[in-house]
């Protein structure tokens, strides 16, 4: 089996040798979902995961646009359509200076499985630039945007592709997107999701990534006839994945203590209570500003410069920064101070070495692809409301959010339970997340 799986990614690096991360993700799938595969007479000779580690479509192209001094800038913008077997491509625009085609290859890749999981019929993809809006004005902000989507506008649509929100690209920037398709287009659609809520949006989409995240922390608890009531939580990022999912860990009565950004980490072992989450939520959401000014409204908190929150003791830790973020030595001092919980917030933020590790000692371990589909879940409804020109309430939302979370982690428990009972999630998530999009692929025949 090692020699299927090690001959399947020889032949993935020969053709993306320059996409590291791309590569990690591929990996990580391979190593579960090759074994299952062997095992099922349906998939012999389909070459299925070879066919989904190929993006049904790479869209690379020219962003010009003009700074407030009247220079021309130009950027680079993408869009990946990396399987589209079971719905319309789903996943969000990313506009940060990282982002490059093997950042965004992964994150379709990941969103495939991710959006398979919901049970909603939605494909995978992701887009974004080269763009950093850090220090931009409103205005280049929106030149920006409009300029991206004169060109994206061509290669999506509501039966097609529809995009969302991810790092860097709030509702400001949905607003500037979507006005301008709006334009081009001439109709009103439910081509991004993340809209304002008068102009199409669903309630709880904001919150729906930290949402879920906690909700799937609480159903793996559960299988321990455990709760998230009076946890330590160590959370990393400050943005919205990491201010929803505190939020709603203060409502189950947990302690939060750490929130970050990257120019470091607060730690206050009094609890970031609401008041102190409102606090960040204008300083990240309004001003703009850097986390480390947390320690001047609450002088009992420390600022660590330049640190991840993984070596504050902690019983949950929630990732919800970048991908890599959780490294094998975290994991150690995670392990070390009696973590028992780690639950992702963001896409692929916690190293090979360092799952190793969660495994080896037996630990709750949930992979973003589950934990965080919170957020891509509720999209899917905003679609669907789209669709049906209708608006469901808070609490009708907040249901089906916490119903597809629960539905996710028993599609986990069933696949991924081991011979001794515990649970690999990691191994869960991807062979389920497999299994629909595989069907759905041999139905069609070879597309």
């Amino acid at each position: 089996m090692k020699l299927k799986i090690e001959t399947f990614m020889q032949e993935v690096r020969a053709r993306n040798s320059h996409e590291p991360e791309f590569l990690q993700a591929v990996q990580e799938v391979a190593e579960t979902v090759i074994p299952y595969i062997a095992s099922k007479e349906i998939y012999n000779g389909k070459n299925i995961l070879l066919r989904m580690v190929e993006p049904e479509r790479a869209i690379s192209f020219r962003v010009p646009w003009i700074n407030d001094s009247g220079e021309i800038c130009v950027n680079r913008g993408y869009r990946i359509q990396m399987n589209s077997a079971i719905g319309p491509y789903k996943g969000g625009l990313r506009f940060h200076p990282s982002v490059n085609m093997s950042i965004l290859k992964f994150l379709a890749f990941e969103q495939v499985f991710k959006n398979s999981l919901t049970t909603l019929p939605m494909g995978g993809g992701k887009g974004g630039a080269d763009f950093d809006p850090k220090g931009k004005s409103d205005g280049e902000i929106m030149r920006f945007c409009h300029s991206f989507m004169g060109e994206l506008c061509r290669h999506i649509g509501p039966n097609t592709d529809v995009p969302a929100g991810d790092i860097g690209v709030g509702s400001r920037e949905i607003g500037f997107l979507f006005g301008m398709y709006r334009k081009i287009r001439n109709e009103f659609t439910g081509v991004l999701t993340g809209k304002g809520l008068s102009w199409g949006g669903s309630v709880i989409r904001p919150e729906a990534t930290g949402y879920g995240t906690v909700y799937f922390a609480s159903n793996m608890l559960a299988t321990k006839k455990d709760t998230i009531k009076g946890k330590i939580i160590s959370i990393s990022g400050s943005g919205n994945v990491a201010q929803y999912a505190a939020e709603k860990a203060n409502q189950l009565g947990a302690k939060v203590v750490t929130l970050s950004d990257s120019s470091g980490f607060i730690y206050d072992s009094d609890g970031i209570d609401s008041d102190k989450l409102a606090f960040v939520m204008k300083l990240k959401n309004e001003e703009r500003g850097r986390i480390d000014a947390y320690i001047k409204a609450y002088p009992n908190a420390t600022f660590h410069a330049n640190e991840t929150p993984w070596n504050i003791p902690c019983d949950i830790a929630l990732p919800c920064a970048t991908q890599n973020e959780l490294d094998d030595v975290a994991a150690e001092n995670l392990l070390k101070n009696g973590c028992i919980c780690v639950c992702e917030g963001a896409n692929m933020p916690t190293t090979p070495k360092a799952i190793a590790l969660f495994h080896k000692a037996e630990i709750l371990f949930a992979p973003g692809k589950a934990s965080n589909a919170g957020g891509v879940a509720t999209s899917g409804l905003e679609m669907t409301q789209n669709s049906l020109r209708y608006h469901w309430s808070r609490k009708e939302v907040d249901e089906k959010l916490q119903e597809i979370m629960e539905n996710i982690h028993s599609a986990c428990i069933t696949y991924g339970t081991n011979e001794n009972g515990y649970v690999d999630y990691v191994k869960g998530a991807n062979i389920a997340g497999f299994v629909k999009v595989a069907d759905a692929m041999i139905a069609q025949g070879v597309v």
